[in-house]
């Protein structure tokens, strides 16, 4: 079991209390849905003074390759948001946002009851094309997604591994070492902004999954697990990876970083033989 599951899990003396926070990552770079248009707000994020890409969360494969410089934020996510027990009776729907603001003591016009709004409609949008997608609230609820979606329980969930901490929030790193660990169908679940644990799980086509040792300019070691999307294909044409990539859909497969608190799940290699 990953550290980052292991530090939130439910202990008996957690009490989902009325002064709960709504818990927020670094960034929410690989939680932005393909079947989406990037919107100028996205786009600007991403751009300097310049109009050019301070980072681009996207690229090609083949850029996957010893040597390789790359311009990226911290990849430590550090949000902290417990996992609530299964039994949970707090409501994850929409039609019950006035009882979960309630619960937490929210004022409905702050930003934090603006989040939670996003969050569950990020849950709620239907299943599209070739993805399958849940939003876990607790650990029993992930492990039944993911055995359901990849039919097997032989299984290995690996994250993104940083070492120590940054005052850098971009730099360059250099890629040392590229490792491909799976090829195939695979779960990934994105820990999303909420006042307790939330996982965006979706399973969407055939992905390559390396892990990629690089080392920042300040000394910072970084294993950072990156997932090659392979068919394209479906996706939004004016989705944020082809503006970014300025490619088509289907043409070329596009891969993005996860931070140290999203999960890969997939098939281990006794299960795939």
């Amino acid at each position: 079991m990953p550290k980052v599951i292991k530090d939130v899990l439910p202990h008996t003396d957690h009490n989902t209390n009325s002064n709960q926070k709504v818990y927020r990552g670094n960034f929410d770079y690989g939680v932005w849905p393909w079947h989406h248009a990037g919107t100028e707000e996205e786009i600007r994020e991403l751009k300097n003074d310049d109009n050019h890409f301070l980072y681009k969360p996207y690229f090609f494969e083949n850029d996957l390759k010893k040597g390789n410089i790359i311009n990226f934020p911290f990849l430590k996510h550090k949000n902290d948001a417990p996992f609530l027990p299964r039994q949970s009776t707090i409501p994850l729907s929409s039609k019950k946002i006035p009882e979960i603001l309630n619960h937490f003591s929210i004022d409905s016009k702050s930003k934090d009851a603006q989040t939670i709004k996003e969050t569950i409609d990020l849950c709620e949008e239907p299943d599209l094309h070739k993805e399958k997608k849940f939003c876990a609230t607790s650990l029993e609820s992930m492990v039944d997604f993911m055995l359901s979606e990849l039919g097997t329980n032989n299984i290995q969930a690996i994250t993104t591994e940083v070492e120590g901490e940054s005052s850098q929030i971009f730099q360059k790193y250099t890629t040392e070492k590229v490792e491909q660990i799976a090829d195939g169908n695979n779960m990934v679940c994105h820990k999303v902004n909420y006042p307790y644990a939330v996982h965006y799980c979706h399973v969407g086509g055939r992905t390559k999954t390396f892990m990629v040792s690089m080392i920042g300019v300040d000394g910072t070691k970084v294993k950072a697990l990156s997932v090659c999307h392979q068919d394209t294909s479906f996706w939004t044409p004016k989705g944020l990876p082809f503006v970014v990539l300025n490619v088509k859909p289907g043409t070329t497969p596009i891969c993005h970083f996860l931070l140290n608190d999203q999960i890969v799940i997939f098939p281990s290699k006794e299960a795939t033989n």
